[in-house]
């Protein structure tokens, strides 16, 4: 019986998978202290991602879709995403067998899926704008379970427009780290570190 990874919650992961947050784990509490300094062109890039929702957002709260064109799309070119040796996927299906219920499957689709060679290099997440961004954290959670690839660790990324947060996932242990939630609209500094995160990301995954 095929379940829908939309649906699934925080306990619903704890009790299938034994998935937990690590509260002592400090990777997103230093992970900016060597990011890369952005370039002026990054920072008017960054200042033109806010105009577009802020005109776009005037008359109702954009849509899902929208969210990944106008904030998502033009991240993820600035962090060099859309360069060599990266590849992007969009609407990746996924599914993970439950291993004590051999007729329960978990499926679903990935929004976008940044991948190097064969490994995963970031999983997100997009949900509309009038949602709070903590609610795609399951979702993200299960596509990162449900990896093929032979990382231990690896990253999501979770945005509703106007906010994004960062996901680690320890498959190993099934522990997880969540960033703080960062503000693309309302503060400069936060909308510059979301950008250093990315490229940050970029950074870790190397090629076997």
């Amino acid at each position: 019986m095929p379940v829908n990874a939309r649906s699934l919650t925080l306990t619903n992961l704890r009790h299938r998978f034994g998935v937990q947050l690590n509260s002592s784990d400090r990777f997103f509490t230093d992970w900016l202290v060597q990011s890369p300094v952005l370039s002026d062109s990054d920072l008017q890039a960054l200042d033109r991602i806010q105009r577009n929702y802020d005109y776009l957002s005037q008359e109702e709260p954009p849509l899902e879709e929208v969210v990944k064109l106008v904030v998502v799309s033009p991240l993820l070119d600035l962090a060099g995403f859309y360069q060599p040796p990266f590849l992007v996927k969009i609407e990746v299906g996924t599914t993970i067998e439950v291993a004590d219920d051999p007729d329960l499957s978990i499926q679903g689709k990935i929004d976008i899926l940044v991948i190097q060679d064969a490994l995963w290099v970031l999983a997100i997440e997009s949900k509309p704008a009038r949602l709070d961004v903590t609610v795609g954290i399951p979702q993200a959670l299960t596509y990162l379970l449900s990896a093929p690839t032979p990382q231990s660790i690896l990253y999501g990324m979770v945005t509703n427009g106007r906010e994004v947060l960062f996901l680690s996932l320890d498959r190993t242990t099934t522990q997880y780290t969540r960033s703080p939630t960062y503000r693309l609209l309302e503060n400069a500094q936060e909308r510059k570190q979301i950008l250093q995160g990315l490229k940050v990301i970029s950074s870790l995954i190397q090629p076997n």
